[in-house]
């Protein structure tokens, strides 16, 4: 008989040893789930459109909160630590010297897709809805929508919305207009 096979998983502290050691340099990944996943690589509109609107957050929500761009958030649930596009987090200041955002300092997430739609809706997905990220956006670059995911419960996100249009507050700041038609301009 066959024995299944079985990947070795990684945790966060094995991780960061591996950070501090030097042993990834010069590479673009990400810990989800215990895996080491390479980063897609971002093509020009990907680029824009997460540098713009992070710029475009930024201005909206003044010192409210911290808008990070490409920047880890650690999720000791899952053994990830992903980069999202985006991550609008509480303002805590030096405290990040400590530690990047944990779950409870994300206010909400936002990852531009192209070709990491699937990796973005799946395993990221799971990753963000088990730490108990209440907002996560996804902003499809192929059809040109954003796909609102909220109401986190165990992996999944039990509401998604998506918009072509209009405007939208966040959960965290529902006096602020967000619109739609500048994310994906």
């Amino acid at each position: 008989m066959t024995a299944p096979i079985t990947l070795a998983k990684w945790t966060l502290e094995q991780y960061h040893q591996m950070i501090v050691a030097g042993i990834l340099n010069d590479q673009r990944v990400e810990l989800l789930h215990g895996e080491i996943i390479q980063m897609t690589p971002e093509g020009e509109p990907h680029a824009f459109y997460s540098r713009t609107n992070a710029k475009y957050l930024e201005r909206l929500l003044g010192d409210r909160a911290e808008v990070l761009q490409g920047k880890p958030i650690t999720i000791p649930a899952t053994q990830s630590e992903p980069e999202p596009d985006i991550a609008i987090v509480q303002p805590l200041g030096r405290e990040y010297l400590q530690h990047h955002p944990y779950p409870e300092n994300v206010l909400w997430l936002i990852e531009y897709a192209n070709t990491s739609l699937r990796k973005d809706m799946d395993p990221k997905a799971k990753a963000y809805a088990t730490a108990g990220i209440v907002e996560y956006w996804v902003v499809n670059l192929q059809k040109m929508e954003l796909i609102i995911m909220r109401q986190p419960q165990q992996d999944q996100y039990t509401s998604q919305t998506i918009l072509t249009s209009g405007a939208i507050a966040p959960l965290a700041f529902p006096d602020v207009n967000i619109s739609v038609n500048k994310l994906l301009d």
